[in-house]
């Protein structure tokens, strides 16, 4: 039986009602070409799915009644802390990194950063290609794009998080991610993956004070964004190994 077509709702629902406009309806009637009775599901900013009817097309809106919580999100989270990496590479990350099940993404700045202020707009841009990745996937729920921060912040943040939380680095020569995370059994991972340049020496040291563990992808030298991608499908793939053997 297929899944209903999945829609993110931005307002809130009230007594049981929601409404779709916007770029959403624009994909729900002209593009899915939905009509009235159609049967979708929807996807709240808290992460929780309903499964709703289409009562009614208005000019500007669709009118849509919850039959019932499909599901709540129970993503473990896994946070990807990743340098931001020059035009549409990080466009790609980015969608990638939602499909995968990314709970949180922090653009972070590096030392060796080529791209140092990505703007107000390019950053919407990233929240609007998580969303529709989370739409496309059925993802549990959709990746939160964070602002650019500084390495250090990253560091800092990440400082007092308790031991079920694991904490990587991507490196080159240290013990595989999928080692390292099957010998922790973490609750959660943070992974902070480099610039083009790589991290600096210094940048290393404040992380394995910081509690970080180096993992490393293998014996390829790889672009930025396909090191992040292959470092979180590992860790989400072994993340889910964890859950269902619990």
């Amino acid at each position: 039986m297929s899944r209903p077509a999945r829609f993110a709702l931005r307002h809130p629902i009230i007594e049981g009602v929601a409404i779709i406009d916007g770029a959403e309806l624009h994909h729900l009637r002209d593009v899915m070409r939905l009509r009235a009775g159609a049967t979708v599901s929807l996807l709240t900013a808290a992460n929780v799915e309903h499964l709703a009817r289409i009562e009614r097309y208005e000019d500007d809106r669709a009118i849509v009644r919850i039959e019932k919580i499909a599901a709540v999100a129970k993503a473990a989270p896994l946070v990807l802390a990743t340098a931001i990496i020059k035009g549409p590479r990080m466009d790609f990350l980015v969608e990638k990194a939602a499909e995968l099940g990314v709970t949180d993404l922090w653009p972070m700045l590096c030392e060796r950063s080529v791209v140092r202020a990505p703007g107000a707009e390019r950053i919407g841009r990233w929240g609007r290609l998580a969303t529709a990745a989370a739409k496309q996937s059925l993802a549990p729920s959709v990746l939160a794009v964070h602002d650019p921060v500084e390495f250090a912040s990253i560091i800092e943040r990440t400082r007092s998080d308790s031991q079920s939380v694991l904490k990587l680095m991507c490196t080159v020569g240290a013990e595989p991610i999928a080692s390292v995370v099957r010998r922790a059994r973490p609750n959660s991972i943070v992974i902070a993956c480099g610039p083009e340049g790589d991290f600096t020496d210094s940048e290393i040291a404040a992380a394995k004070d910081a509690g970080f563990t180096m993992a490393a992808l293998g014996r390829s030298r790889l672009r930025s964004e396909t090191a992040a991608i292959a470092a979180v499908s590992i860790a989400a793939a072994m993340l889910d190994e964890l859950r269902t053997g619990d």
